[in-house]
């Protein structure tokens, strides 16, 4: 059975930092990109950070560069996503997402709020 389960969101002060974590089970981790994804609230899910399989690659939206870092661990089968200076407009919650040609898995989401 594939999942994703993230964890690590939670209340964080402006200028803080979180780590997330997306650990995966049920499918070839090491094959697939990871990334993860933002929701908030009234707005369209959007791309955060993507890394491909290997962990040779990333990029980043241009509201996290320099602020956010993901990374991998395929002997762990997770994925992190290190969020450092955190800005109310942070807020929202947080899905990772498992890609492979036209596979793709979601996880549930974990919230991340970040107080003014």
């Amino acid at each position: 059975q594939v999942q994703l389960v993230e964890s690590g969101g939670g209340l964080v002060q402006s200028g803080g930092s979180l780590r997330l974590s997306c650990a995966a089970t049920g499918f070839t981790f090491s094959v697939y990109a990871m990334s993860w994804y933002r929701q908030a609230p009234g707005k369209e899910r959007e791309l955060v950070a993507i890394i491909t399989n290997s962990g040779a690659g990333t990029n980043y939206a241009d509201s996290v560069k320099g602020r956010f870092a993901i990374s991998r661990d395929n002997a762990k089968s997770t994925v992190y996503l290190q969020m450092n200076s955190l800005k109310p407009d942070d807020t929202a919650v947080y899905y990772c997402k498992a890609s492979w040609y036209r596979t793709t898995y979601w996880g549930q989401g974990t919230q991340v709020t970040v107080s003014s």
